[in-house]
């Protein structure tokens, strides 16, 4: 196939994975807030963090309230915000449209058209959820759309490449959200018995699992109470949950193993895995786990290097 198309269909899935994750962590951050005491200060910042760009951000709000994150991530131009990525997933899909069905063309056209008239009610917490939960659902919609009615061929495997290593790379910046920086108040207070905080360490790392769906498969493969260090194993390293990182990168190495020329491309594939497998987090959460994830973002960011070297025609920088 084309390296045009090649490159296409993957960013298509990236940026239609992306538009989801965005989403589920806006609305799960939201509900987050009904869960807490009444006047708990919430990090919104950390949001900004997790998607890497908390420097266009600041260059362009000068407080980071709820109202301007939700703005920025939901609708302004950025390279994160979802309306962005679902422009961005329909002009792909309009350019490779010889080679997805054409339901999934409409439905993309039809979820951006939804997206962009309604972003703006999203900026309040009311109508917030609604709007989220349907570009969830209809994301969730393309992705069986796609498994079910496109051949399973070289450029569908470019579409399961781009979706898991955008969902290994959220995943790991997800997991962030139980550092306790979403909730300054309380990690800078202490009380006799200990950090404020700890009475909500259930809550915040409930709300880690929901924001990919992961609590009710968490609860079925770990028996215990929710805790950080059940969750950040279940999240990096299950094999069996499909937005685990090591879930994602198995599932990523296995298409990539259907193309041609696939060497360096599997290698880097295989260094991420083990980066991911031999982890020791109850070491890492005791001190280094931040640093830990940065060195994972860079190995699943480096197998989009080698995709990018091989496949895909050069790009001017």
């Amino acid at each position: 196939m084309l390296s045009r198309v090649a490159q296409r269909v993957y960013w298509l899935a990236r940026y239609l994975e992306r538009a989801e994750n965005t989403a589920r962590l806006l609305n799960v951050f939201s509900t987050l807030l009904l869960d807490l005491p009444r006047g708990t200060k919430v990090g919104w910042h950390t949001l900004v963090e997790i998607t890497g760009t908390d420097g266009e951000f600041d260059e362009r709000n000068r407080a980071a309230d709820e109202r301007s994150v939700i703005r920025f991530l939901l609708s302004e131009s950025n390279g994160l915000s979802i309306l962005n990525s679902l422009a961005m997933a329909r002009e792909n899909a309009r350019t490779a449209r010889e080679i997805i069905p054409a339901e999934a063309f409409e439905q993309i056209n039809n979820l951006y058209i939804y997206g962009k008239e309604n972003a703006a009610k999203g900026i309040s917490r009311g109508p917030r959820h609604e709007l989220l939960h349907q570009i969830i659902c209809n994301c969730q919609q393309l992705t069986g759309l796609l498994a079910g009615t496109m051949s399973h061929n070289a450029a569908y495997s470019f579409i399961r490449i781009g979706r898991n290593l955008e969902r290994a790379d959220m995943t790991t910046r997800i997991v962030d959200v139980g550092s306790g920086s979403l909730l300054p108040d309380l990690t800078s207070r202490t009380d006799g018995d200990g950090p404020a905080s700890e009475p909500y360490e259930n809550i915040l790392w409930m709300s880690v699992l929901r924001s990919i769906s992961a609590y009710q498969m968490y609860r079925q493969h770990v028996r215990d109470r929710v805790n950080a260090e059940d969750v950040v194993m279940f999240l990096l390293q299950d094999g069996l949950f499909p937005r685990a990182v090591v879930h994602c990168l198995t599932a990523a190495q296995s298409s990539v193993e259907d193309l041609p020329h696939n060497e360096n491309v599997l290698r880097q594939v295989a260094l991420a895995l083990r980066h991911a497998r031999e982890a020791k987090i109850p070491e890492l959460l005791d001190g280094g786990l931040f640093q830990y994830l940065d060195e994972l973002q860079v190995q699943i960011g480096a197998v989009h290097i080698r995709i990018a070297e091989t496949w895909f025609l050069p790009t001017n920088t």
